[in-house]
């Protein structure tokens, strides 16, 4: 039979393996993760582990997919006004920033290169994030003239490049913050419209 052929196994022991690889990537970086490590911490055999996925990278972009899953949760914006529409954005960035820079501290060279690879999850961003602009617009808080899509765009480049900066230099959290926040409130002032 065919490996593409073979029906894998998906249970209890499956979740399992994919909860230790979590653990291992966050532990020691996703590139150092192998099938030996994770069925040593699984204390069981090769075949355990093969029975249910073809190699460690099937396991990795499940976690990848729940990681990504977890930082898009967070992202919702509540505002009432022009002011707190540009305060909830900052801080809707800034919380993706928090939930990301967890996940991601240990995980990052992985995931920075699923990313780029991942077509899906960019669009995804993108597509929320030109919403959010579209309506902002709509209510006369952005100009007008701006492209939606090209400055989600930018704003998908900004935060992905701040994170894997600060995550690569390993910035405290608390200073990634601070610098983020300033950094994304300088971006959103400048596309804010000219009061008349």
């Amino acid at each position: 039979m065919d490996e593409k052929e073979r029906k894998l196994i998906r249970d209890e022991r499956s979740e399992e393996i994919i909860r230790i690889t979590e653990q291992l990537a966050m532990q020691e970086g996703a590139h150092n993760v192998t099938v030996r490590k994770i069925i040593r911490q699984l204390g069981t055999t090769n075949r355990v582990f093969y029975n249910r996925f073809r190699n460690c990278d099937e396991v990795l972009q499940i976690v990848y997919e729940n990681a990504v899953l977890k930082m898009r949760s967070c992202f919702q914006i509540e505002y009432t006004t022009r002011e707190s529409f540009f305060e909830a954005a900052t801080e809707l960035a800034v919380q993706v920033l928090i939930s990301t820079y967890d996940v991601k501290h240990n995980f990052s060279q992985y995931m920075f290169e699923h990313d780029s690879l991942t077509e899906s999850n960019r669009l995804w961003w993108m597509r929320e994030v030109t919403h959010i602009l579209e309506h902002a617009k709509q209510l006369g808080y952005i100009e007008e003239t701006l492209d939606s899509e090209a400055l989600s765009h930018s704003i998908w480049c900004f935060c992905r490049g701040f994170n894997a900066d600060a995550i690569g230099r390993k910035l405290s959290k608390e200073d990634a913050v601070k610098i983020f926040r300033l950094g994304f409130g300088c971006f959103m002032h400048g596309v804010q419209k000219t009061k008349t």
